[in-house]
């Protein structure tokens, strides 16, 4: 564990160097000890791939006893203490979530474009997109945004050079050796080969999200007319 200075206000904590699932638990553990009950200071824990980020207020954490002279060794004692004698958490299960996705070439304008990088037809590709099952290793960028790890290699295409300025909301798109789904109209650069019919921000509810790291994803095949069932029901 390597514990560095981002800037004046934030710690990084460095807890793995690959994208994998020992890192990503290594990260979750060490978020979910953080937050469970935040030093004084600190502002926000944001989880990352490999690392783990904490945002702290200067002058919060010195009122809070910090001393001014030295906060940051100070801050980074206080993470270490914490990380080696967390707090007792709730549990967080994971759960494995479905999504339906249809690959009609409406929604997939890079379909052909993937088929063509991977040497397979695009019947191929929808095949092999929705065998694996996904790990959720966090969501952002946008709210709601899952990066999801699993893609099978053949897959992995590049992000296109130049963006798209609107991509549609529910467009699942794989951009490197990463697949993910945008939860609404925004820009993007992720080559689509589908879109879901399911909302993955709903601002209404709590959490507001559909999906959250640690999460499993199984993608399902649907055909147009159950896509606008279950659009109409979302």
């Amino acid at each position: 564990m390597l514990i560095t200075p981002l800037g004046d206000m934030a710690l990084q904590i460095e807890l793995g160097e690959t994208i994998d699932e020992p890192t990503h638990r290594r990260v979750q553990t060490a978020w979910r000890a953080l937050a469970a009950a935040p030093l004084p200071g600190v502002t926000e824990i944001v989880p990352a791939y490999t690392t783990v980020t904490v945002f702290y207020d200067p002058q919060l954490a010195v009122e809070a006893g910090a001393p001014e002279n030295n906060l940051l060794d100070w801050l980074t004692v206080q993470v270490r203490d914490r990380l080696k004698n967390p707090p007792k958490s709730e549990k967080v299960k994971s759960r494995t979530v479905e999504i339906p996705v249809c690959y009609d070439a409406e929604f997939a304008p890079d379909l052909g474009l993937v088929a063509k990088q991977a040497k397979l037809s695009p019947e191929e590709v929808i095949k092999r997109h929705g065998k694996p099952e996904y790990l959720v290793y966090l969501v952002g960028f946008a709210p709601g945004f899952p990066y999801l790890g699993g893609l099978p290699k053949e897959l992995e295409t590049p992000r296109h050079a130049k963006p798209r300025m609107v991509v549609p909301p529910g467009s699942v798109g794989i951009g490197g050796a990463q697949t993910g789904i945008y939860p609404f109209a925004t820009p993007g650069g992720w080559n689509l080969i589908g879109r879901t019919p399911l909302r993955l921000f709903r601002p209404e509810e709590d959490p507001p999200v559909l999906l959250r790291a640690g999460d499993r994803v199984k993608f399902r095949a649907i055909g147009r007319d159950e896509f606008a069932k279950l659009e109409a029901a979302s």
